[in-house]
């Protein structure tokens, strides 16, 4: 058995403050069945491959009310997971039914929630399922296998708000697990001044995209164009951008030989964003500049490491 603390920042009331993650590896591997809490937070998560759901059955917890994720790799597009989020009673019989589902069969990885100090009723289970499918359709990082979404049921005021509080944790932990389907996109306002990003222009034949840097990701904002046409040679992203046509990111432009982007897209790097607007192999941190400059992200992006680590050099003696 191993055990881990980590800690992520967080802004709140205008100030960047820390919160520690305890994740606990069952069987000392980082692929088996892990514990993963937040120091003072009542709740607590198990993450587990499918194929050790019988060694998680054991776990006594997972027979309490809560909700849990079954997650895996979308079949119909290669570049998303799809996801089921559900509530019970008792979880591992929840769990158990999937199991024999063969429409679940795109499940690899589960991940539940429960109260350590077992609070959590049926109805706040169902609260919780409800508004987790609400932040998940909003964020659209994953396809939804549920069918329907169970309207919110009404809870006393003083529930409310335990089980928004509750809702928030589980928002903030799961993309430190690799979970990233609640992760709300990236804004162009920057929660931060260490956030803040200048827009970047990138213009390639006759199409002229503009993007920000937000979350960790790159970020091309809604009405770039990007060209339709790829070069004989490209083979990086090709399939990304085609993906991005069937999930409507990307429609026709009012020019017939250009894509418009529908709404802010986040790419994995700079070169991902690049690649899908010239529809050919391009250097992201070259092809992009600063707005009305002539500094690229490679540079500005130097420049940012090395000012910050300037400020924490010590002065010699």
């Amino acid at each position: 058995m191993l055990v881990f603390l980590c800690t992520i920042a967080v802004l709140e009331g205008g100030s960047v403050k820390g919160i520690t993650i305890r994740l606990y590896l069952v069987d000392g591997t980082p692929t088996g069945i892990l514990t993963a809490e937040i120091i003072n937070w009542t709740g607590k998560l198990y993450v587990a491959p499918r194929s050790q759901l019988a060694d998680l059955a054991k776990r006594e917890e997972v027979r309490r009310t809560g909700v849990y994720f079954l997650v895996g790799p979308d079949p119909d597009r290669p570049s998303r997971d799809r996801v089921y989020i559900g509530e019970g009673d008792s979880v591992l019989k929840r769990l158990i039914d999937h199991d024999k589902d063969p429409t679940k069969d795109f499940w690899t990885r589960t991940a539940v929630v429960i109260s350590k100090d077992e609070n959590i009723t049926k109805s706040h289970g169902r609260y919780l399922e409800s508004r987790l499918l609400e932040k998940a359709k909003v964020a659209n990082r994953a396809s939804l296998s549920n069918g329907t979404n169970p309207p919110t049921p009404p809870l006393p005021e003083p529930d409310v708000a335990d089980m928004e509080f509750f809702l928030g944790q589980v928002q903030m932990i799961l993309p430190a697990l690799g979970f990233g389907f609640l992760q709300a996109k990236p804004s162009e306002e920057p929660t931060s001044k260490a956030e803040e990003s200048p827009r970047f222009l990138m213009a390639t034949s006759g199409a002229k995209a503009t993007a920000i840097e937000a979350g960790g990701e790159f970020v091309v904002l809604q009405g770039s164009t990007a060209r339709k046409e790829g070069v004989p040679s490209w083979d990086t992203y090709r399939t990304l951008r085609d993906q991005l046509v069937a999930d409507g990111k990307l429609v026709d432009a009012k020019k017939p030989d250009y894509f418009e982007f529908a709404e802010d897209v986040s790419f994995s790097s700079p070169s991902a964003a690049s690649s899908v607007v010239a529809a050919r192999n391009t250097n992201g941190r070259e092809s992009w500049a600063i707005e009305g400059t002539r500094t690229t992200y490679a540079k500005w992006h130097e420049e940012k490491i090395a000012s910050a680590a300037s400020q924490t050099d010590e002065p010699e003696d």
